[in-house]
């Protein structure tokens, strides 16, 4: 099976009662190809000469894909914005800006090529188990693409004060998303580590250096270096770690409430989870009311089966629930809320579209659905395309 064999095999479209109110916000549709989200912000604040801080979205939408989502810039320009691969089409006023709340699902069109006729044939037969049963509602991998090649988190470290291991793996670390330049910087970065004047010499001007001309004059001020990176990115860190933990803390629900011959293990990009084909009734209604909270030290939960799975599940990482926590700096932190454990796609169809046209003799698929926000449209593709469905 191939996803993504062209931007318009995966369409995403941001839905939302989002009110033009009027006020000194402008709003937008930024429609996007082959561009993520905060490269596409970065464009547009280069362009039209606006801080970063100005504008607000909701999510990060796919790369490798065409999506649409709204975007609000403080008195951002009442005008549309064009270039090759996005676009910011002017909506209207509003009184405040758009942000992940606002978000009230998103709608997917997708296209599955390389199917043999029998595959074709037997993920038609799975949308009515889908839309009876759902699917775990898992961080997919695209929640952890700033894991380097030793898989650890950035946060964890940075919860535990390392600061100097927490800095190494942000700016030092090899890692498989990193364009030329990044792998450059970084190898020199690792190699000089510690010999501040040497490694900001080998260097050009960019956000590295800018920090290891810091620790040239404050050599082990490693936690204010740590401080000086983007905020917005060491958000991110926190949400991948947290995303992780509570992947981890929904398939050992899974595996303690289904049983176990109606389970299977798929591999995510840092851990084995777990999905199944069809629940019983007692299952499906238990689970169908589980909202797992966000794991983080601002979670206050009574003794009882909860708090015991969080310990358990928190300290296989080497850290106790108490310590899922931010010191230093106080801007960033773990998000607080809920997510459902297992939801049901709407609005769904999965249609045989005939022969493949890039892939000679073979078949392909196009899915449409509505899911939630925050929920991945891939782990439903995973649902239907990985074990124990054959795959010929």
């Amino acid at each position: 099976m191939k996803l993504k064999s062209l931007p318009e095999d995966f369409e995403v479209e941001e839905l939302s009662d989002f009110p033009f109110d009027g006020g000194q916000f402008a709003v937008y549709l930024l429609t996007k190809r082959s561009i993520g989200t905060p490269e596409a912000i970065t464009a547009v604040s280069e362009r039209w000469n606006i801080p970063r801080r100005a504008i607000g979205y909701g999510g990060l939408k796919d790369k490798h894909a065409v999506t649409r989502q709204w975007v609000t810039i403080q008195r951002g320009p009442r005008r549309d914005f064009r270039q090759d691969n996005l676009s910011l089409t002017y909506q209207g006023q509003a009184s405040r800006h758009f942000g992940p709340q606002d978000i009230s699902a998103n709608r997917f069109h997708i296209v599955m090529r390389n199917l043999s006729e029998e595959t074709a044939r037997q993920i038609l037969a799975e949308r009515e188990l889908l839309a009876q049963f759902g699917i775990p509602n898992y961080y997919d991998d695209q929640r952890f693409g700033s894991i380097g090649e030793s898989g650890e988190f950035i946060a964890r470290p940075w919860c535990r004060g390392d600061y100097e291991r927490a800095l190494w793996l942000a700016i030092a670390e090899p890692n498989s998303h990193d364009r030329p330049n990044d792998r450059d910087e970084k190898e020199i970065i690792r190699h000089c580590w510690g010999n501040w004047d040497e490694c900001k010499a080998g260097l050009k001007k960019s956000s590295r250096r800018s920090i290891i001309t810091y620790l040239v004059d404050h050599p082990v001020r490693f936690r204010e270096a740590f401080a000086l990176l983007r905020q917005d990115m060491r958000s991110l860190w926190l949400a991948a770690f947290q995303s992780d933990l509570w992947n981890r803390c929904l398939a050992t629900t899974l595996r303690e409430q289904i049983n176990e011959a109606r389970l299977w293990s798929v591999p995510l990009a840092t851990t084995d989870v777990c999905f199944y084909k069809n629940l019983t009734e007692t299952e499906f209604q238990g689970l169908a009311e589980v909202l797992l909270p966000l794991p983080s030290a601002r979670l206050h939960l009574p003794e009882g089966t909860l708090l015991d799975l969080y310990e358990r599940v928190i300290g296989e990482q080497g850290l106790a629930l108490r310590e899922l926590r931010v010191k230093y700096p106080r801007d960033s932190f773990f998000s607080k809320g809920e997510r459902s454990a297992i939801i049901k796609p709407s609005q769904l169809r999965i249609d045989h579209s005939g022969a493949d046209e890039l892939n000679a003799g073979r078949q392909r698929l196009t899915l449409q659905f509505v899911l939630p926000r925050g929920s991945y449209a891939t782990i439903l593709i995973k649902r239907l395309t990985l074990p124990p469905l054959a795959t010929p």
